[in-house]
């Protein structure tokens, strides 16, 4: 059964988020609790100050409630993102690897859980400028010879939520771009081929 037509373009950013807190991390749990059930697995026990592995959404939650101190993954810290930042930069004709949900991660940690992460004014801003160095190089490689003749684009190593904000226009301009390329001398020979043969009749 084909999707709506609202859902043909693929999935929002909410829609990524919520996939995004499907993704483990570790939290010290701030009660004491032995494992717990639920739809999604069983999770725990919970004895402070061990930490305990859960899905982001469950350590969003008990955050929110003030049950637990998230621990940021190894990833998102300082150091590392300015040796992404610097790779980046240094990188001009292709994209570093990013982990798969790296930026809808980011930004519910830093929204939800700012207080367990150190500096977290100075990681918004870098990650700020990690986003704004892949935008500009998304946007030299629009202006590139594949996708000004309509056949493709290098996306190597773009997240998710950016190949989503990169769907919609790409698909049009490409589509566009293939409307105005001129047509080659052997696919109208092949048309010609192809052709059904006229029939002659007597008057």
């Amino acid at each position: 059964m084909a999707l709506p037509k609202q859902l043909q373009n693929g999935l929002t950013p909410d829609e990524l988020t919520f996939l995004a807190e499907e993704e483990t991390v570790n939290i010290v749990p701030l009660f004491s609790m032995t494992k717990v059930r639920l739809l999604g697995g069983i999770y725990g026990p919970f004895v402070p100050p061990s930490a305990t592995k859960v899905p982001l959404w469950l350590a969003l939650s008990l955050k929110r409630k003030r049950k637990c101190r998230i621990v940021p993954p190894e990833w998102f810290s300082i150091d590392r993102i300015q040796a992404l930042l610097k790779e980046e930069r240094e990188n001009a004709e292709s994209f570093c690897l990013l982990p798969r949900r790296f930026i809808e991660t980011s930004k519910v940690l830093l929204d939800v859980a700012s207080d367990d992460l150190t500096q977290p004014s100075m990681l918004r801003s870098l990650l700020k400028d990690l986003r704004e160095v892949r935008q500009a190089k998304i946007r030299i490689g629009l202006q590139s010879e594949g996708v000004m003749r309509g056949t493709y684009l290098q996306v190597t190593n773009l997240t998710p939520l950016e190949l989503s904000e990169l769907k919609p226009f790409l698909v049009k301009a490409m589509g566009i771009m293939q409307s105005l390329e001129p047509r080659r001398d052997d696919e109208d020979e092949d048309d010609n081929n192809n052709a059904v043969p006229g029939r002659d009749y007597d008057d």
